[in-house]
């Protein structure tokens, strides 16, 4: 028993249990799979475009072929890197509506309400505008203004203004419906990532952080969780704690993690020749991501990304700027200016969130296009559609089946079509009229229901936020407690996206670290 604790991923969630645990005077073995985050662009905060797609920094995860997106099968991004996620993501500070923590509580996870959470978000956080009743300040969590600026999206905001929605300058106050600039997880123009904000301020000396360490299953015997089997530099090696193993592997690796280690749905464990150690279905299955509809026009005239990035000398301008005042382009997240609407007047609160951007592609990662033109991706807050994460093998570096079922309900269906409509309407009003806007995704083409419909298979793309596949529960039927203990198994916490039991109203890094602090929390207090 070398450890008090073990924790298996030192992605959002990780880096803030082995701090917080340290800090306390814990003996923390913390696994990562991926290496160390030195590569200069996972700190550069327009580095995401290098990262993502990129061994060194990706599990480079597609899902399977979906029904719901006309047979397409996706890139499904997930940090294999020190920070995880947060060294690859849009860095949006961004922490969901209160209705959703108050939902979680009304679930019977007593605990989990905005006035619950709301204090362990300020905890980490260090507020650009300093610390007020919502906001902390002289936390690790550093949150920022944006370091650029387009008249293009002013000119958006004014049309979403004249659409209806009305102005804000913080989507965190637990009503999110609005429109204005994102704040950014930033520090002077680099990106603030998870290893840098948490585990390079930890001051205790009992915390040992191992990289390229692919954890292959948990140890269990007699019901318990006694440690670790993982592969390092082409060994297979254990590890073994006194105290609890926490898994915090995310929403795709924890439930596969699981599965691996005979703890899953009995019938898929058996078709791999794993032993079942636990018959629990519904690990990897409640997987709820957000589905952003690519909506897209082309302009005439105005300042976009597209042209300023079109010649040599546009992007030397750019470099220069960057490192020069760590401004600019450079320093942009993938979106800059938001909106939170809702689809229908029957819903109370905002399920639509808009990420608008100077620019347009064919596709993530694609080039960008050689005229002026505006982005304004729409995604389904609250998704119906449930989807599952499956092993494909007893082997632990197969890849899992990932099936997000995207579109798969009326509902869902539904909301993407106002979601489209929605966004056509904001650029038909006077504030866009001088750009003469022409849409080109999903196109003038798609006007009925059911062609609208169509379209949003065949625009629709994840926004990187899987969740709730070892989803907590008031119920017996969900895998972990309100605690997030495992059911059925003792000395194993799962701390992570993958228990919320339903996704937030917004992006989910932030929520996660909350959901950490909570965690280190109650385990400190022998919860």
């Amino acid at each position: 028993m070398d450890w008090d604790h073990i924790i298996v991923g030192a992605g959002s969630a990780g880096c803030v249990m082995a701090k917080r645990l340290a800090d306390a005077g814990r003996k923390v073995l913390l696994l990562e799979a991926g290496g160390r985050d030195n590569y200069h662009w996972v700190h550069i905060p327009i580095g995401y475009l290098y990262c993502i797609g990129n061994p060194r920094t990706d599990w480079m995860y597609k899902t399977a072929e979906d029904p719901g997106l006309n047979g397409r099968s996706l890139l499904y991004p997930r940090g294999k890197v020190l920070g995880g996620c947060s060294s690859i993501n849009g860095m949006l500070y961004l922490r969901g509506q209160a209705a959703d923590y108050d939902g979680w509580r009304q679930m019977g996870l007593t605990g989990w309400g905005w006035e619950d959470v709301l204090p362990l978000f300020r905890k980490s956080e260090d507020y650009v505008d300093g610390a007020s009743d919502l906001h902390g300040e002289g936390g690790e969590w550093r949150v920022e203004n944006q370091r650029l600026h387009w008249d293009l999206l002013d000119d958006w905001m004014a049309a979403a203004r004249e659409w209806g929605l009305p102005e804000t300058r913080d989507f965190n106050t637990g009503d999110n419906e609005g429109v204005g600039y994102f704040r950014v997880n930033q520090r002077k123009g680099w990106r603030m990532n998870t290893a840098k904000a948490f585990l390079r301020t930890t001051s205790g000396q009992s915390l040992r952080v191992e990289t390229r360490a692919h954890t292959r299953r948990l140890l269990i015997e007699e019901g318990r969780v006694v440690g670790v089997e993982y592969e390092q530099g082409g060994t297979v090696k254990q590890a073994r704690c006194g105290g609890e193993v926490v898994l915090s592997a995310g929403a795709v690796n924890s439930p596969q993690i699981l599965q691996l280690s005979g703890v899953g749905p009995g019938a898929l464990l058996q078709k791999h020749g794993i032993d079942v150690v636990l018959d629990q279905p519904e690990v990897g299955a409640n997987l709820q991501d957000h589905l952003q509809l690519r909506c897209a026009w082309r302009l005439s005239g105005g300042k976009t990304l597209n042209t300023l990035a079109s010649t040599w000398w546009g992007k030397a301008k750019i470099g220069l700027e960057y490192a020069l005042k760590r401004s600019g382009p450079m320093s942009m997240s993938p979106s800059q200016l938001g909106a939170f609407s809702r689809s229908s007047e029957r819903v109370e609160t905002a399920d639509l969130e808009y990420h608008v951007q100077p620019l347009s592609l064919d596709a993530f990662g694609q080039p960008l296009h050689d005229f002026p033109a505006i982005t304004a991706s729409v995604c389904n807050l609250r998704p119906e559609s449930r989807g599952v994460i499956e092993i494909t093998s007893p082997d632990p570096k197969a890849p899992p089946k990932i099936a997000p079922n995207y579109l798969s309900t009326e509902g869902d269906r539904a909301v993407a079509v106002a979601a489209i409509r929605q966004s056509r309407a904001i650029m038909e009003q006077s504030a866009m009229a001088k750009y003469a806007p022409e849409e080109i995704k999903p196109g003038p083409d798609f006007q009925s229901d059911e062609e609208v419909a169509k379209a949003a298979g065949d625009v629709g793309t994840t926004i990187f936020h899987p969740t709730c596949t070892v989803r907590m529960g008031a119920d017996d039927a969900a895998p972990l407690d309100a605690q997030l203990r495992f059911r059925g198994l003792g000395n194993l916490r799962v701390v992570d996206a993958s228990v919320m039991p339903k996704i937030t109203s917004g992006n989910t890094n932030s929520p996660t670290i909350m959901i950490a602090e909570k965690a280190a929390e109650m385990m400190l207090a022998g919860q």
